[in-house]
């Protein structure tokens, strides 16, 4: 039976198609339709989609009353009455015209977690902004079973605080969040700072309770302690308190799981909150046997909502499920390329499926250059400050890095480098990195790659980012790439 996850009028609109426990294709709207983080599908992904075949069932990755409920109390009353909102509706001009299954929101994060994972019995726990109405749900999982243990409900939610501060800092909420991540590592922790960000937002001692709703942002709110002043240190600083509270507060979450789904040490992690990769990082160390999704956000709900209906563990090998650009990797064109000292773009195979390029769309450079950094950012438009991520053989990731896990495939963890001076791209100022394993099982072309780079320079991992520019989707065709060769100068094989 073949099935198709759809998650469109939110954000990162997203389609999957099952066929039983296999995944055909899966897609982001954004790479076909040019804009950023689209939340309307396109026909041209819809079409790839078929030519894996006609599907049997339509499922949507949530409740639209019950979220229309949300939206009346919360006044957003244009949200409601809406007649172009209803999926119903807007699939038609798809050509289809009945959707067979609703999934709630949460429960299709949790699913796709959970069925993608290697765990048969896991402890689930699924952190975002806003579903329906819930913002945080922990659940215990058993075969086809979920039980739900634990929820929050709008308008207290980590990760509505967490977007109001991103915004608060000047940046693009729901899109910037992992700037403020990156920012961080520049600014200056204070516990009293946080203890004051504590105070302003939070209703001491309860379960994540906010004194007020912030999913309008927080664009007033201001430091005491610590006044704005207009500064980078300011920004910095804020955005270092703010990753620190919520790296705490997820923290508390994992031990409230733990204390409500006591009968398993797995655990499944999604939900947008899931992508922030330096507090996994902490959860890792604690849990181990820690399951993340690479596309754990509003994106894989789509994967979520499918598998949610099929009921069984899916055969998830790799994230590489969308449009698949045909012909062998350029494992000499680009290694030649790297070792001129070049920056050198790959478009090849199929594109990845989750918000990072882990070697099939990427844009490498080497590692060791100094000013290579430099040279990317001005190419992606990106701010000064802001490192680049390495992929790295898995069998030499521990003789560079302070792995908190063994692999990293999906670029989901950080890890303090032990030589930042002879790695200066990919290393942040706080001496991590986000790091990327790669095996053969996991792209064996890229890896084939990176070992020929490591025979020439004795350096056994390229710096690696997407090949985008700031604000614009990852290039997804071969057309794509052209055009990315054309206007930016940087060969794309």
């Amino acid at each position: 039976m073949k099935i198709l996850g759809i998650n469109a009028l939110n954000h990162d609109a997203c389609i999957t198609l099952l066929d039983g426990k296999e995944i055909l294709f899966a897609g982001h709207a954004e790479r076909y339709s040019g804009i950023k983080n689209d939340h309307l599908l396109t026909q041209e992904m819809i079409s790839d989609a078929k030519r894996y075949g006609k599907w049997d069932k339509v499922v949507w990755f949530e409740k639209p009353w019950l979220k229309k409920s949300r939206q009346l109390w919360a006044g957003q009353y244009g949200e409601v009455f809406q007649s172009e909102n209803l999926p119903s509706q807007y699939l038609k001009q798809f050509g289809i015209d009945k959707i067979d299954h609703y999934v709630g929101h949460h429960e299709s994060h949790a699913a796709a977690s959970y069925y993608s994972s290697p765990y048969d019995e896991a402890c689930i726990i699924t952190i975002d902004a806003i579903g329906e109405w819930e913002t945080l749900t922990i659940w215990y999982a058993w075969g086809s079973h979920f039980e739900k243990r634990h929820s929050v409900s709008y308008p207290n939610s980590l990760g509505l605080w967490y977007s109001a501060m991103t915004q608060r800092l000047g940046l693009k909420p729901q899109e910037d969040e992992y700037i403020l991540m990156g920012m961080a590592g520049w600014g200056k922790l204070d516990r009293n700072i946080m203890n004051e960000l504590y105070e302003d937002f939070f209703v001491k001692g309860l379960d994540l309770k906010l004194k007020q709703n912030l999913h309008r942002g927080c664009l007033d709110w201001d430091s005491e302690i610590y006044p704005d002043d207009g500064s980078d240190e300011w920004k910095f600083t804020i955005a270092a308190n703010v990753q620190a509270i919520c790296e705490e507060e997820i923290l508390n979450i994992f031990e409230k799981a733990k204390e409500v789904v006591p009968e398993t040490d797995n655990y499944c992690y999604g939900g947008g909150v899931a992508l922030n990769c330096v507090a996994n990082s902490l959860i890792v160390e604690k849990y181990p046997n820690l399951w993340i999704l690479p596309n754990p956000g509003d994106g894989g709900s789509s994967l979520g909502c499918a598998s949610s209906i099929l009921g069984e563990h899916i055969n998830f090998n790799n994230c590489f499920l969308g449009y698949d650009i045909k012909g062998e990797y350029p494992i000499t064109q680009v290694s030649n390329e790297l070792l001129k000292g070049n920056i050198v773009g790959v478009a090849n195979g199929r594109a990845e499926f989750g918000p990072r390029a882990l070697g099939n769309r990427s844009l490498l450079g080497d590692p060791r250059g100094k000013n290579i950094k430099d040279q990317m950012n001005e190419i992606k438009n990106r701010q000064k400050f802001r490192p680049f991520a390495p992929s790295v053989l898995e069998e030499h990731a521990h003789e560079i890095f302070e792995m908190p896990t063994k692999k990293s495939q999906f670029m989901q963890y950080v890890a303090k480098c032990k030589y930042p001076d002879k790695y200066p791209a990919i290393c942040h100022v706080d001496g991590t990195s986000r790091v990327q394993t790669v095996s053969k099982d996991d792209n064996i072309g890229y890896y084939n790659l990176i070992k020929k780079f490591y025979e020439e320079t004795g350096c056994p991992m390229v710096l690696n980012t997407s090949l985008n520019i700031k604000g614009q989707p990852i290039v997804n065709s071969y057309q794509d790439g052209i055009a990315f060769e054309k206007k930016y100068g940087v060969k794309v094989f």
